[in-house]
């Protein structure tokens, strides 16, 4: 992995990202659901296991995101999210991009693009990254409680949950600003 860049030019903005990965697939998990009291809501439980993988990242100060819904999480995958965020960082901005430390992340196969810088948080200290908030968020109101009926339905359902997070930059920011990250 490539070392902390630590001079960038005079002036040089510099934005802070947060990225992780999230397996969603048939066997889905269960989030709890309003019902009447006495009542007891299904909830569909699917014994397949077909799954992809929401590879995503949040700019919570600007509201914005990046994300690729993949077939595998790897170093390969890995690869094609850091290239898609260089993209979305704003032309001569600079990225830091805070990450935990999954071998994929963390490999010196990976070609960091020249505007990202990668920053790993602690081991063992998921609550420290926002985007698992992002996650929660996701299961709880768009892809939880479901049986997907094939490999391509997970795909669209994926697809379809990111992009209204992405058309809600007010839920990012309410679900990724960390004041510890942002102070002055």
């Amino acid at each position: 992995m490539a070392a902390l860049r630590t001079r960038l030019p005079a002036g040089t903005a510099i934005e802070i990202w947060w990225q992780d990965e999230a397996r969603v697939g048939q066997k889905n998990k269960i989030t709890r659901r309003w019902a009447r009291r006495g009542t007891r809501p299904s909830a569909p439980h699917d014994q397949r296991t077909k799954s992809a993988y929401i590879f995503g990242a949040i700019c919570p100060a600007r509201g914005k995101g990046a994300g690729l819904i993949l077939p595998k999480c790897n170093t390969g995958a890995m690869q094609l999210h850091l290239d898609e965020i260089a993209l979305a960082v704003e032309p001569g901005a600079h990225t830091l991009i805070m990450l935990d430390q999954a071998g994929w992340h963390m490999t010196d196969k990976l070609d960091i693009p020249d505007n990202i810088t990668l920053l790993p948080l602690p081991s063992k200290a998921p609550e420290l990254n926002p985007v698992e908030n992002v996650w929660q968020f996701m299961r709880e109101n768009w892809l939880s409680n479901r049986v997907f009926r094939s490999g391509d339905d997970i795909l669209d359902h994926c697809c379809d949950a990111w992009n209204k997070l992405i058309d809600q930059p007010w839920c990012i920011m309410s679900l990724g600003l960390r004041q510890w990250a942002h102070r002055s």
